[in-house]
């Protein structure tokens, strides 16, 4: 059955052909020039799809798919990429309509079907190609939606952002190319991401995929906590549970009681791992409810960070600073690999970290904070409504101004109800260095519109939380002196020993770095690790949520 656009292709193809002044039976540059013709005159009454008219105008309108004996080896090269993909949905359209129009293609020639006909198929083809480039490279996310929801956010004092780079891909030119003798199908790989593991994570998606048309694994149900070496009915069903994603070893094929013995209990502290729990071995509520999430759930996941990916920032630069939020964890990577790792505490959910690209340039030993207007107002001038001297426990030092000759001010002397929820805040709130600033020791600067920035901090004991939300939207650093050191290493503007001895001293010093590193705050929830393990997290702000309202299904 047609559809009402191939009925209104049909129908402009049709009428065009009326007007042409080329015969239909001619040699192969007869057809050419033909299909030429029509493809013009088809597409100045065919407007609707600009795909349509960039990707014939960009080949000079010249067919594309259709030759006069058969399927150009563009389309061979096309529709075998379609059948090749093992990421695609078997019943999405995308795939769906990948096969009818191969058979249908192939079938036109085998009839020797009519000119009218052909034209038809090659605009349908094209159309497929859009489809299949739109899901290879942009994705099923609506950015335009969720960035509307990111407005809502802001408008009940939520402030975030997450910064997109659109893909650098060129369609067409594959086409183009193509039709020179280059190999589509080869492009259409090869023009796929790579960062953040992207081919690892495919892979993935086809195994979870293959988990699920093999139907699936049984759910889990326990009678109590399970405990190493307990026993119970259910941990027949746990252990086959854990075997289908991998996590058992040959010690369990010959286990089947229902003692929660050591081998199975390894294989859950490693699901616990890849899961972002305590592997503690204990199958309690959340090791519970992780195991119990459905296939089609984790497929869905997967499919959207695979998304997420493609509109990252692509750069894989030889050293590379990496904070995947969810995972509330830094990588300083050396071409690709991690030669520091360390735990960091990312913004509440009511102050989310952004999600964006940098350059690291700046490093300050024993900082100053000066104290945001929105903390001021939020939290400070509540306290100062209170008790005027509220701050000084927390060494906090008020001054009238921002200049150099600003003055320190008695907290008393200002009525603070004036400023609790105005525009402008003519007073500077400032930490200096030393034991309580909320900066720690070391202040590591890449210059954004956020007003975001990695620091130490003396919070220590947070770190040991599974789950780090806990700052104002700031990176709180785990090993602030692994960093500086690793940084070091790559950049001879820093003198370790001397650093050292400076923050020994408690004195405010700016060091600018001749190597600038970048920076990129990714917001991955699924991704494979760099021992090539699949790794999940919990949605901490709420971002797969968002986008999976509006994702497309292909």
């Amino acid at each position: 059955m047609k559809t009402a656009l191939q009925y209104l292709i049909w129908s402009v193809i049709w009428m065009a052909t009326i007007g042409s002044t080329t015969p239909l039976s001619a040699s192969s540059a007869a057809y050419e020039d033909h299909a030429t013709e029509v493809i013009y005159n088809s597409l100045q009454r065919y407007t609707k799809n600009r795909f349509l008219h960039r990707f014939y105008k960009r080949l000079l309108f010249l067919p594309a798919w259709m030759h006069e004996e058969g399927l150009s080896k563009p389309a061979e090269a096309f529709f075998y990429a379609i059948r090749n993909d093992k990421t695609l949905d078997p019943a999405g359209l995308v795939a769906a309509d990948g096969r009818a129009l191969y058979e249908e293609a192939r079938k036109l020639y085998a009839t020797n079907a009519s000119f009218l006909k052909k034209m038809e198929m090659e605009f349908r083809i094209t159309l497929l190609y859009e489809a299949y480039t739109n899901y290879l490279y942009f994705g099923g996310i609506n950015w335009g939606a969720f960035r509307a929801r990111i407005a809502n956010l802001k408008v009940n004092g939520v402030s975030t952002e997450w910064e997109l780079h659109r893909p650098k891909v060129d369609p067409v030119g594959m086409v183009e190319r193509a039709l020179l003798g280059g190999d589509l199908q080869r492009m259409l790989v090869d023009e796929q991401p790579v960062a953040y593991h992207y081919r690892a994570l495919q892979k993935a998606l086809v195994r979870y995929m293959r988990i699920a048309q093999q139907g699936g694994w049984p759910k889990v149900v326990l009678s109590k906590i399970l405990k190493p070496g307990g026993r119970d009915k259910g941990v027949p069903s746990l252990r086959r549970r854990i075997r289908v994603t991998g996590e058992d070893s040959d010690c369990m094929q010959l286990m089947q009681e229902e003692r929660y013995e050591e081998c199975l209990v390894e294989a859950v502290k490693r699901f616990q791992r890849r899961h972002g729990l305590e592997p503690d071995g204990v199958v309690g509520p959340a090791t519970l409810r992780a195991l119990n999430v459905p296939v089609s759930k984790r497929i869905e996941t997967i499919r959207l960070n695979l998304d997420r990916i493609k509109w990252f920032n692509p750069r894989q630069p030889y050293y590379h600073i990496v904070i995947n939020i969810p995972f509330f964890t830094l990588y300083f990577e050396e071409n690709g690999y991690p030669v520091l790792t360390m735990r960091v505490i990312t913004g509440r959910p009511k102050n989310p970290t952004p999600i964006f690209s940098d350059e690291l340039e700046r490093i300050v030993l024993n900082p100053y904070w000066n104290v945001p207007k929105s903390i001021i107002q939020k939290e400070m001038i509540p306290k100062l409504l209170r008790n005027p001297y509220a701050l000084e426990n927390e060494g906090i030092v008020i001054y009238n101004g921002w200049g150099k000759d600003a003055e320190v001010i008695d907290p008393a002397s200002v009525d603070w109800s004036l400023y609790r929820y105005s525009k402008h805040v003519p007073y500077r709130f400032a930490q200096p260095p030393g034991p309580k600033n909320a900066l720690g020791k070391i202040k590591f600067l890449f210059p954004n519109r956020f007003s975001v920035y990695m620091h130490d901090t003396p919070t220590k004991p947070l770190f040991k939380r599974a789950k780090r939300a806990f700052s104002h939207g700031c990176v709180r650093l785990q090993k602030p002196m692994g960093m500086l050191e690793t940084l070091a290493h790559v950049d001879p503007s820093i003198d370790l020993e001397k650093a050292k001895r400076i923050l020994q001293s408690g004195k405010n010093v700016h060091i600018r770095l001749k190597r600038k590193i970048p920076v990129d705050i990714v917001y991955l929830t699924a991704w494979v690790d760099y021992d090539g393990v699949l790794q999940f997290r919990d949605d901490v702000y709420g971002y797969d949520a968002m986008q999976l309202k509006s994702y497309k299904r292909w």
